[in-house]
């Protein structure tokens, strides 16, 4: 397992995550003056049902492939490569197809039954279109991450992007003055042609660079036999994550107005939850995000060599690293939340939300690398459990507290959860490789360093405030806060020139 393929896929990795959330970010802030809060909350109430497709026909198969590809190419068996992602994209694509005329078939039954809103009804037949495209290129990113090729599908995420975006802002001024029906099924076109210009691109580059004539030395039922294995706990573990937070999706503005909103202001409120908030939470977890797709094929090709201590050492450094960025997003988000808000949606009340995520921001980081981890070290029955049990404490929350004590209870519920998932996978990681967390420089070190710099940065931009306007000051303030918290870090010893050294 080089270190220099590690951090080199995760670069680019985080070079495209980076990218793309920039250009999504522009693309969310766009929709939202277009439509408002109200439509972002519709369009968040459908997107369960995309995020159900791609569980359901192309995670568990592109995390397969990955997994598979790097083992088979550690020992250059080319012709076995080829055929598990043949099986796969055969089985993923036949999965999308049928999943897709069902959700068409059924639509009207989804949109007033489930969903309970009619404006969804357009949106759903339109995003049945891009399940397939969805699926196979899925297929063919997990090929190239697994070859640790990791430009290629860099490259295809920000052209997804681009063309979401290009087709939203031609597509905008047709559809939206027809009503908030047609203003949330312009955003499905927009994601449908991001999916197909995404697999073309892929398909492209595939062919240009597949061996042919090279046969395999497995056949068709013990590949069909190794891909099931894997993706059968994956593809449950995706689809019941999405079914259950689908059940959220729909029960938080249910019992928002419960609590004593109208139906309007529960969407709206829910809108800026899923559609504003918890985007703008999750950006600084680009490169973790990257880091968790670059791990999984390391980590399987180190356990093809039984690379025991190669592991854990990077597993050490990755869990350093997210503490680093999971505790200095916290201190920006808390320090900056009302600010933040303002700028970037033009909303004050969004704040609020900000501050109380901002705390959640080091277990959400942890629990998305430890996943990373735990699928490298083919734990996809933890990872099932783990998920089973963050949704069952959400949605009870959901349905109990929320009438009681509002939006603040579902954090609340968050937090609990996040708590208890993180600390049993860290308990099955010291099990199995004996790893332990360096509580002085990945935890209290960084706490103290960013209350340090957030303390610092809030006087700064109070002052700079009396002379210039809210944007500048913002800039300034956050600037002087991630150089100050990486200069405290360096001096009180947490990062040193190890820090990405893989051995």
């Amino acid at each position: 397992m080089g270190k220099s393929l590690i951090i080199k896929g995760a670069l680019i990795l985080t070079l495209a995550n980076i990218i793309t959330r920039v250009l999504g970010f522009i693309y969310r802030i766009y929709m939202s003056n277009l439509i408002g809060a109200e439509g972002m909350g519709l369009y968040s109430l459908i997107m369960p049902i995309y995020m159900l497709a791609w569980s359901l026909s192309s995670s568990g198969f592109s995390t397969t492939i990955s997994k598979l590809v790097a083992e088979y190419n550690c020992k250059n068996q080319m012709g076995n490569i080829k055929r598990i992602l043949s099986i796969c994209i055969i089985l993923s694509s036949s999965i999308a197809c049928l999943f897709g005329i069902t959700i068409y078939i059924f639509s009207d039954y989804i949109a007033l039954n489930i969903l309970k809103n009619e404006n969804t009804l357009l949106s759903l037949h339109i995003m049945c279109i891009s399940f397939p495209f969805m699926a196979i290129g899925s297929c063919i990113r997990g090929y190239f991450l697994g070859m640790q090729e990791a430009k290629i599908p860099a490259i295809s995420q920000v052209l997804e992007q681009l063309a979401r975006m290009i087709s939203i802002y031609f597509l905008s001024g047709l559809f939206i003055p027809l009503g908030l029906s047609y203003a949330c099924g312009v955003g499905v076109i927009g994601m449908c042609i991001g999916e197909i210009f995404s697999f073309l691109y892929v398909l492209m580059v595939y062919n240009t660079r597949v061996t042919k004539n090279i046969k395999p030395n497995i056949s068709t039922i013990k590949s069909t036999y190794l891909i099931l294995a894997m993706t059968l706990p994956l593809t449950a573990n995706r689809v019941l994550g999405s079914l259950l937070s689908s059940i959220e999706n729909i029960l938080i503005p249910i019992k928002l107005a419960e609590f004593g909103y109208s139906s309007s202001e529960s969407m709206a409120l829910y809108g800026q939850l899923e559609g504003m908030a918890m985007p703008l939470i999750m950006f600084p977890s680009s490169l973790l995000t990257s880091l968790a797709i670059a791990i999984v094929p390391a980590i399987s090709e180190a356990l093809a060599k039984k690379n025991l201590i190669s592991i854990k050492n990077t597993i050490s450094k990755t869990f350093l690293i997210t503490s680093f960025i999971g505790i200095g997003s916290a201190g920006v988000f808390i320090t900056f939340c009302n600010q933040l808000g303002l700028t970037i949606y033009s909303q004050t009340d969004i704040g609020w939300q900000l501050f109380y995520l901002g705390f959640l921001c080091p277990f959400i980081y942890y629990n998305v690398v430890l996943s990373g981890i735990l699928n490298g070290l083919g734990e996809q029955m933890l990872i099932f459990k783990n998920c089973l049990l963050a949704s069952v404490i959400n949605i009870s929350i959901i349905y109990f507290l929320i009438p009681k004590y509002g939006l603040i209870a579902f954090i609340v519920g968050c937090f609990i959860s996040l708590v208890l998932v993180n600390s049993i996978s860290l308990i099955r990681l010291k099990k199995r490789l004996s790893f332990n967390i360096d509580i002085l420089n990945s935890i209290v070190k960084p706490c103290l360093c960013i209350f340090i710099s957030s303390f610092i940065s809030r006087f700064i931009y109070n002052f700079i405030l009396s002379y210039t306007g809210n944007i500048l000051a913002l800039i300034i303030s956050l600037a002087f806060l991630g150089l100050s918290y990486l200069i405290l870090l360096i001096l009180s010893g947490a990062i040193n020139k190890n820090i990405l050294k893989i051995k």
